[in-house]
């Protein structure tokens, strides 16, 4: 067999497999679904993309050993010189999102805190929502005030942009 006959053999294997594995990989989640880790003291990933007017699905995942929550809102608050939420809910002008999971509790109230979830350690939830309409580019930001306010300031925060 020619050298070059052995190569192109070796290709054609090699392709081969690769499809293979391809096929039997994992899928992955629906369009529109983000899975958000939550640990001591970060969101993984720390930057989410969603497009204006989709059906988004995050699913909060609270792998950490204490408890922690996801507002997302814009211009943090202060009380007693702490982080403790947002001037600006993201939620505030869209439907209440749907909401399902387990160890999990969701708080609604009148800015400046808005909506919440709050994960215990093992928790899951998913949040289901329109994302809202815009012609330009929407920065938020995400972050965990518990344990007044030690969480955010230990860093865990992250952005979520609205795309058009």
């Amino acid at each position: 067999m020619a050298r070059w006959e052995r190569l192109l053999g070796g290709l054609i294997f090699a392709f081969a497999v690769c499809g293979a594995l391809a096929a039997c990989a994992r899928p992955a989640g629906p369009p529109g679904e983000i899975r958000i880790v939550m640990n001591e003291y970060k969101f993984d990933p720390g930057t989410i993309r969603i497009k204006a007017g989709q059906e988004v699905r995050l699913v909060l995942v609270n792998e950490g050993k204490k408890e922690h929550e996801l507002f997302i809102g814009r211009n943090v608050i202060q009380e007693d010189g702490k982080p403790a939420g947002y001037q600006e809910s993201f939620f505030a002008n869209l439907p209440r999102p749907q909401i399902s999971g387990e160890k999990f509790e969701v708080e609604e109230e009148e800015i400046p805190h808005g909506f919440v979830v709050f994960l215990e350690p093992g928790g899951k939830a998913t949040v289901v929502f329109t994302a809202p309409t815009t012609d330009q580019v929407v920065q938020w930001e995400m972050g965990c005030f518990a344990e007044d306010g030690v969480h955010y300031e230990e860093g865990m925060h992250g952005t979520l942009i609205v795309e058009k």
